[in-house]
């Protein structure tokens, strides 16, 4: 019996968990954040190249991004989930595809002989693009499903 009530307990802490959303009026404060961070990101080459404000606007960027992407649409149902879902998987391929990316051109200079360095992408360009990633396939699939 014990043994049942964990694996319930867990099993409904998870469903909890892959349904949480933000309340529709996130998804504004998103936007200022994003965009203001990234207005700050712009102004900040022009005025102050301060390089340690960069890792913290990289940080309130993504969250302005992330709650962006996690906030409920006005009519959220089952149609906006599945999409939501979709756009989730295109963004995680295209990611897994520009990770990949670097090693093939490295192994395809290396068959040709050519002196090419490996190069990598940071956390930072990783969550972006997959963010801003997601949000377009979502932007794009519900556009094009209405």
């Amino acid at each position: 019996m014990e043994r049942e009530s964990i694996c319930e307990r867990e099993r409904s802490q998870l469903e909890k968990l892959n349904k949480f959303q933000l309340g529709n009026q996130y998804k504004k404060v998103g936007y200022i954040v994003a965009i203001g961070t990234f207005i700050v990101m712009i102004a900040r080459k022009y005025i102050e190249d301060s390089e340690w404000m960069r890792p913290i606007l990289h940080g309130i960027l993504l969250i302005g991004l992330l709650v962006i992407s996690l906030s409920k649409e006005k009519l959220e149902d089952e149609f906006i989930d599945s999409l939501r879902a979709q756009s989730y998987r295109l963004a995680f391929i295209i990611i897994v595809y520009s990770l990949i990316q670097p090693l093939i051109n490295f192994g395809v200079a290396f068959l040709l002989n050519q002196n090419e360095e490996m190069k990598s992408f940071n956390y930072f360009q990783v969550l972006f693009f997959m963010l801003i990633v997601q949000l377009l396939f979502f932007w794009k699939l519900k556009r094009m499903n209405r």
